[in-house]
């Protein structure tokens, strides 16, 4: 019965929690911390890039616009944009690819580098179709999204190897 009586009763408050502001309805100072904008003349701390938020929506369309592209020049349709979308999808298809295998290299020369092999891939395509005589749109796009795929399978099954031999570690 002791024990529960210390615990009930109140006691009476130490000289420094019966000046304390809370007790009059002040705010702790960790509720009136605020943060304060940046002067004009401050430059401002590290922030992601607005258009970084961009990137996805972009990707996202491009590979709508090439695989539109490729559905029309396949289906032989009769539109002004099969034109500009599959020769968009003659490019980004096997830039993609060959983007994805140069992850060492910076930014810009990994684009370079990934449109150089695009324009190569299409003109070994075309000039390897033409040596044997079955030149066709239609056999020209199946071999160029062919190579693609496989440029882009074969840096997937490398990255799963590499990551399945260290034991999981990204």
């Amino acid at each position: 019965m002791g024990a529960f009586r210390i615990l009930t009763t109140p006691r009476p408050l130490r000289d420094i929690e019966a000046r304390h502001p809370a007790l009059q309805g002040a705010k702790s100072p960790m509720q009136t911390i605020r943060i304060k904008p940046p002067s004009s003349g401050e430059t401002e701390g590290p922030r992601q890039h607005p258009g970084r938020d961009l990137l996805p929506l972009l990707a996202g369309a491009a590979t709508v616009i090439g695989g539109v592209g490729a559905v029309l020049a396949l289906a032989d349709v009769d539109s002004p944009l099969r034109g500009p979308f599959t020769l968009f999808f003659l490019l980004a298809a096997p830039s993609v690819a060959i983007a994805a295998a140069l992850r060492g290299l910076e930014p810009f020369g990994r684009a370079v580098a990934s449109l150089a092999g695009a324009v190569a891939l299409n003109m070994l395509v075309a000039q390897g179709m033409l040596a044997v005589h079955r030149w066709s749109m239609r056999g020209g796009i199946a071999a160029v999204t062919a190579l693609s795929s496989l440029i882009l399978l074969l840096v997937l099954a490398r990255r799963l190897r590499r990551r399945t031999a260290n034991g999981g570690a990204t």
